[in-house]
């Protein structure tokens, strides 16, 4: 007893002596720049998404109660404190000509939430700049370039193949739609920003066609949306200046996920909780 006692001395000293190797956190600055992506629907619901919603289940922000919600909502974000805000827009969208017609009390009756959320909160924090960090991606270039090259790419993928767990997020998208007239609106993009909530809507990216074309369908998406949201993130990078920014990006909720896995492996970035917000 008393020699395996000894032993367990032994090891443990020796265990101890050894070096320890450090965390890839200690090798970059501690401080990041703070990023809080809120995913959101399109307010002025202008279907151009997959999944899109009924009539009689869409809101309208400017009529109450949605619109106080709204109002609630906007107070909710800004406790963020950004001092720069990134939007779903490209640059044919002319952001910083519309922002300044919005401080000019134009687009004020525009449902759009770059509008409703991004263009309010930057001028009621009196920031004087508002980004577009939008863009094409690869897939869109490729089709304007050479859509017969293209086409090789992604003639054996089958667009219209049946896929069950396509058909469970089709049913919580209209169960989910049927419930945002009465759930409070700061609630229902609470939910949205969850990290279930990110991952749910990029996962409906990851059924149906992917696993078609013998890997046509999986590169397809590589090109197209995967690439988009890549590039999204790497304009992110070009408008970040000091790790003592606090970044709000305002985008469709299919977007989020991506952007949030790219914030939280990246060194320089701190990606913030939604739900932080309530501290």
């Amino acid at each position: 007893m008393r020699q395996f006692s000894l032993l367990l001395i032994l090891v443990s000293t020796f265990s101890f002596g050894q070096a320890q190797l450090k965390s890839p956190s200690e090798f970059y600055p501690a401080q990041k720049t703070k990023v809080l992506v809120v995913g959101t629907f399109h307010f002025n619901f202008p279907g151009l998404d997959e999944v899109k919603t009924a009539d009689e289940d869409k809101i309208d922000v400017l009529k109450e109660p949605k619109k106080s919600e709204l109002e609630e909502l906007v107070a909710y974000i800004k406790k963020f404190k950004p001092t720069k805000i990134a939007i779903e827009a490209r640059p044919s969208w002319n952001t910083m000509q519309k922002f300044e017609e919005y401080k000019n009390r134009k687009h004020r009756s525009s449902r759009d939430e770059r509008y409703q959320l991004g263009m309010r909160i930057a001028s009621d924090l009196g920031l004087d700049s508002i980004y577009g960090i939008d863009t094409s991606s690869l897939q869109s270039d490729l089709e304007k370039q050479d859509s017969t090259f293209l086409n090789k790419l992604t003639n054996k993928v089958n667009w219209k193949v049946n896929d069950p767990f396509w058909d469970y997020a089709e049913d919580y998208f209209d169960y989910r739609d049927k419930k945002m007239k009465d759930v409070h609106l700061l609630d229902f993009i609470k939910a949205m920003n969850t990290r279930e909530g990110h991952n749910f809507n990029f996962g409906l990216y990851l059924t149906g066609s992917i696993a078609t074309g013998d890997g046509q369908g999986a590169d397809f998406l590589s090109i197209w949306w995967y690439n988009r949201n890549v590039r999204i993130f790497s304009k992110l990078i070009n408008i970040t200046q000091s790790p003592e920014e606090r970044i709000l990006v305002i985008f469709g909720n299919g977007h989020a996920a991506i952007l949030r896995q790219l914030l939280e492996a990246s060194p320089q970035y701190e990606f913030v909780e939604f739900s932080s917000l309530e501290d």
